[in-house]
């Protein structure tokens, strides 16, 4: 109860979440010291989230046959758990055993082309006869032939609303049948509405559950490119199927390959980037390390010198980073979780500000 309504209390991400805990050792005393932090952040009538909607969401989980899962939980995907802003909780309808087989992402275009969607079924249907549970968004396109040719083999759909809201609506029959076969997650309340903000924070969880992620059709700007980039900052591999250059759901996938995504024709070239099914972690072929995590005493000290930069004018993110005088590859992965916090927001042309 603590943990749900720390969560889901104003202004409290995953990063905050864990920063909180790793600071007064536990729930309870977070929230404690909740109103007194805002107070000396200038945040003026603060109050954490009450017992009473705490309680009142979890009965609604359990009349909709969720269950409300942990990070310090056995059951909690253990892959996701690596990850820096891992969701403290997340709802899960369906079978939790799928968690822990070993996993790989299929992302792609709404709009995916017949050849596109088509490609989406055949790796997705590979996958699945050679042990891996597939993971995707749930969304038209390419997420859905994921979904749908690997059902019997097993599938996660990560959703951006609550488990119990059926989106897009067209998916209504499908996210049954994943619900009964395989495992819808989310670590939004039930009965919530997905909003465009809720999409990134969904993207990170579909690539910090899997081994890897396949990239089918995406624009040069889409969410499937936030899912690959999310997955190159958690250390997992990207492998992207190319398309023609005078396609533009394929400029994303094009560009991801200039600039060293694996190339993937089928799914022997996915084996050969991340191994069978049946290996363990320790077999695993080496993914380039990103950077090394820092404690939380100086990511803290980071995020507070990028907010006190930012301001509601928008700023070049390259002029951010020299201004701040650190490497960029330092200062890209917190700009991404003080957004995903909903700290900062990103604008056209590489621009940053923060949220009002």
């Amino acid at each position: 109860m603590a943990w749900l309504r720390l969560i889901r209390s104003r202004r409290v991400g995953a990063v905050t979440f864990h920063r909180l805990m790793d600071e007064h050792g536990d729930a309870h005393s977070a929230l404690e010291e909740l109103p007194e932090i805002a107070r000396a952040a200038g945040v003026k009538g603060y109050q954490v989230c009450d017992a009473v909607s705490a309680q009142r969401e979890l009965q609604a989980g359990r009349r909709v046959g969720a269950r409300l899962i942990s990070c310090a939980c056995p059951d909690y995907p253990p892959a996701l758990r690596d990850i820096s802003d891992a969701p403290p909780l997340v709802w899960v309808r369906g079978e939790t055993a799928l968690l822990h087989r070993p996993m790989v992402a299929l992302v792609g275009a709404r709009n995916a082309s017949s050849l596109g969607q088509r490609m989406a079924r055949k790796l997705a249907a590979d996958l699945s006869e050679a042990g891996f549970v597939t993971v995707s968004g749930l969304a038209r396109g390419v997420d859905t032939a994921c979904h749908s040719a690997s059902l019997p083999g097993g599938t996660v759909a990560v959703l951006a609303g609550g488990v119990d809201v059926v989106y897009p609506r067209e998916n209504a029959d499908l996210t049954e049948e994943i619900a009964k076969s395989g495992a819808l997650i989310s670590e939004q309340p039930i009965g919530l509405q997905p909003q465009a903000r809720h999409f990134p924070r969904r993207n990170r969880i579909i690539s910090g559950m899997a081994r890897a992620v396949v990239v089918v059709e995406a624009a040069a700007r889409s969410g499937s490119l936030i899912t690959a980039r999310n997955a190159l900052d958690q250390g997992r591999e990207v492998l992207v199927v190319p398309g023609h250059p005078f396609d533009a759901r394929a400029g994303g996938c094009n560009m991801l390959i200039r600039d060293g995504a694996t190339l993937v024709r089928g799914i022997d070239d996915i084996i050969e980037a991340i191994g069978p099914a049946t290996q363990t972690q320790a077999e695993l072929p080496l993914v380039p390390e990103g950077p090394a995590e820092r404690p939380r005493v100086q990511t803290r000290a980071l995020h507070d010198q990028i907010l006190h930069r930012l301001g509601p004018s928008p700023m070049a993110e390259d002029q951010l980073i020299r201004d701040l005088k650190r490497p960029a590859g330092e200062v890209t992965p917190e700009l991404v979780n003080l957004e995903l916090d909903g700290r900062i927001e990103r604008q056209s042309g590489g621009l940053i500000a923060l949220k009002h």
